[in-house]
């Protein structure tokens, strides 16, 4: 593999292949007659791996190549994978026992292509390709192309490699960090660990000026945890890896940094995906899917027979948006194109389809709410000129009502009146006296002050009556009451009409919640119509009843006469309007009474009783439900 020298500096090599990104710069080109495309059976790939399966970064990159290839052949090729294990078992000894095992068993079906991840894994194949597969094409990957140089990689070797630069993780960290002014680079005593911090001393030379630098170098993981634990909370920590210990103890080199990580009082950034879950911020690497993928089109080309050439994969910048929140870093700081993992997602991110939906319901049901609103709004409107329409009603129902009963209204009044001038005459008679009965004058007094009550009393019921009212006035009242009020109003009208009034009220309160004018209006109407309809009954069988009590734990009204009676074909209308029976009347009583009743939530009825005439029944709901015994 032809490789020029000056091809960049020297970058360490990614024993986890995060850095598995830059292809080698000559291209490669497989002849026909050797080409795996010609073979008459499924093409065989030996993907070497250099360390044991934990190493997380091999393991992700390696199966995500398997993926490609099996994607791209449709299953039909033959993948085999060998752990060389060189990180813990690098002697010599080892090394050559494994090409002779290798040797052996890949004997009977030697592999077309072998994929060699880290520079320890194409070390091993060029050593021993002749012994393994001498016809094998070999794709290298896993480490800087300085380094290929480095091990002497053979001509025809086709590479994947990656330049992986650690000031870029620093830059990012310095953005995340603008204030800090201590630096601190970990890194461990095996061979590989100490060549990265060989590098990390070169590339950061220049940015290391700006802070207090400190190399935290061969020492044991005990101390790597207390010396992280108590650097300056304004530091920037540098996790390169840690492969081996002072005392000479292997480690997986993300369960090294996660220890260090977890106690450490600032921010640690490292180069290498695999880090982040374990306590780092981040930094500038390759994700292994991506390099995986990359190197599997390689070597799909290649079983192709087609020709190849190098490539470049980016870097990119990776952080850990939970150790963002944990360290307060702001987000606004992080380099353009940055990927954040664990970043907790948005409610439209996560659920933008049924947000969408939902918000296209919202809007739907908020058109449906502005038109039941504008109907309400419309039916609000509608009920409002409906009251009005009825208090107007009630009003002219109550001023024909007073001019019914005026002339008894005026013959009720003139009794008080008369008595109040009969008496004041008489008082007056009994001054001119030498010496006047003062005790019957007092008496004389009293007498003029109850008429002049009862007078005031006649001329209130009245004004009721004439009284024009804009909105119904609500309120809590008993039944009996109100009927009382309007047996007072009719009882002189009754008188002379010769109609005998019986009441039957019951001891128990019956209280409703109405305006009491309009109720006390419905008794009128009855009771006058009732009266009407017994002018032609004999003189002795006129007798008006009024009767309240409970029915159904509601209260209940009813009227009844000794009149004719109703006819039973005229039952079901006599509440319409206009409908009447009396050459002069309206048709409006009945009508307007039902209104009022239907108003309050009641009911109203009539029908004939068997001894003859009519009964009218009001039923309104109590005011306080169950409270009646």
């Amino acid at each position: 593999m032809a490789l020029g020298k000056g091809e960049g500096r020297l970058r360490c090599a990614g024993p986890l292949l995060a850095s598995l990104l830059l292809i080698a710069s000559n291209s490669y080109g497989v002849t026909p007659d050797t080409s795996p495309a010609l073979l008459d059976r499924p093409p065989r790939v030996l993907i070497l791996y250099p360390y044991d399966e934990r190493i997380a970064a091999t393991t992700a990159a390696g199966e995500e190549l398997r993926s490609r290839l099996l994607e791209a052949t449709d299953g039909k090729i033959d993948l085999f994978s060998e752990f060389l294990d060189l990180s813990r078992f690098p002697e010599a000894d080892h090394v050559a026992r494994m090409g002779r095992y290798l040797a052996q068993k890949y004997a009977p079906r030697r592999p077309d292509v072998i994929v060699a991840l880290g520079k320890e894994s194409a070390s091993f194949i060029s050593t021993n390709r002749s012994a393994i597969a001498p016809h094998a094409k070999i794709v290298a990957a896993g480490f800087g192309n300085s380094t290929a140089e480095n091990i002497d990689l053979p001509d025809d070797v086709v590479g994947a490699f990656t330049t992986f630069d650690i000031l870029k993780t620093a830059e990012m960290a310095r953005k995340l960090q603008p204030n800090a002014r201590h630096l601190y680079i970990i890194g461990g005593s095996s061979e590989f660990d100490r060549g990265w911090l060989a590098t990390a001393r070169a590339d950061l030379d220049e940015f290391s000026k700006s802070y207090e630098t400190t190399y935290l170098e061969d020492l044991t993981i005990e101390e790597f945890i207390e010396r992280a634990s108590d650097v300056p909370s304004d530091s920037i920590i540098l996790a390169l890896t840690v492969f081996k210990d002072r005392a000479g103890r292997n480690f997986i080199p993300r369960e090294a940094i996660r220890q260090i990580a977890a106690t450490a009082s600032a921010p640690v950034y490292g180069p290498y995906q695999t880090y982040i879950d374990h306590g780092v911020v981040g930094g500038n690497t390759v994700t292994f899917d991506s390099l995986g993928r990359t190197v599997g089109n390689l070597v799909v080309d290649v079983i192709a027979g087609r020709p190849v050439s190098d490539i470049q994969a980016p870097q990119t910048n990776i952080v850990d948006a939970r150790q963002l929140r944990r360290w307060g870093l702001a987000e606004r700081n992080l380099p353009a194109d940055t990927i954040q993992m664990y970043k907790e997602r948005s409610l439209w991110d996560e659920h933008w389809l049924a947000v969408t939906g939902a918000f296209g319901v919202v809007l739907m049901q908020a058109g449906v709410i502005a038109l039941l609103l504008l109907e309400r709004r419309r039916r609000h409107d509608a009920e409002s000129r409906s009251r009005l329409h009825l208090l107007e009603a009630v009003h002219l129902n109550q001023s024909a009502t007073a001019g019914a009963l005026s002339s008894s209204i005026a013959h009720e009044l003139n009794q008080p009146l008369s008595a109040i001038r009969n008496n004041a005459e008489a008082a007056s008679e009994l001054l001119r006296n030498g010496s006047p009965d003062l005790e019957l004058i007092q008496q004389i007094l009293l007498d003029i002050q109850e008429d002049d009550q009862r007078a005031g009393d006649i001329i209130g019921r009245m004004r009721g009556l004439l009284k024009k009212r804009s909105e119904i006035d609500w309120q809590e009242f008993d039944l009996n009451d109100v009927t009382s009020s309007a047996i007072h109003i009719i009882h002189g009208e009754a008188e002379r009409r010769g109609i005998t009034l019986d009441t039957n009220r019951p001891t128990t309160e019956l209280p409703v919640r109405a305006d009491k004018v309009h109720v006390q209006q419905v008794v009128l109407n009855l009771a006058t119509n009732a009266m009407d309809a017994m002018t032609d009954a004999d003189s002795g069988r006129r007798i008006l009843t009024f009767a309240t009590g409970l029915e159904k734990e509601k209260a209940e009204l009813s009227v009844a006469d000794t009149g004719n009676g109703i006819p039973e074909e005229r039952l079901s209308s006599i509440f319409e309007p206009f409908y009447t029976t009396k050459q002069a009347g309206t048709g409006l009583g009945l009508s307007i009474a039902r209104a009022i009743v239907e108003t309050y939530g009641g009911t109203i009825s009539a029908d004939n009783q068997p001894e003859g005439g009519a009964i009218f029944r009001v039923v309104l709901p109590l005011a306080r439900r169950g409270e009646q015994g």
